[in-house]
């Protein structure tokens, strides 16, 4: 029997924090008041794989007032791209297969 594979966690609300790690190898946490803009893009890149979990947003857990507006905008924003992440390959994708077939099509009308 196939076992499905667990999607890594990468941000986690924990001791009334919000943190979050990129690298799932290591078990280092990093509070969420600290991340960067580049951190927000690996997050982004990592969501756009399988195996992206995250701590569901609940303002009470979060006493941190920095955490909770930071967390409840990160969650929002990754939980609206995790739901459409299959929408979003599909628009790449059918733009990458058009682009393609009208660059073919170009180049066959110039070699004529």
């Amino acid at each position: 029997m196939i076992e499905k594979k667990r999607p890594m966690k990468y941000l986690k609300i924990e001791s009334d924090k919000g943190f979050y790690r990129i690298d799932s190898t290591k078990d280092e946490w990093t509070e969420l008041d600290q991340i960067s803009k580049d951190d927000l893009l690996k997050l982004l890149e990592i969501a756009s794989k399988d195996d992206f979990d995250m701590d569901e947003y609940n303002s009470e857990l979060l006493k941190n007032p920095a955490h909770n507006i930071i967390y409840k905008n990160i969650s929002t924003k990754f939980s609206e791209f995790l739901t459409n992440k299959t929408r979003f390959k599909d628009t790449a994708e059918t733009m990458y297969v058009t682009a393609k077939l009208r660059y073919t099509k170009e180049l066959e009308e110039n070699e004529k």
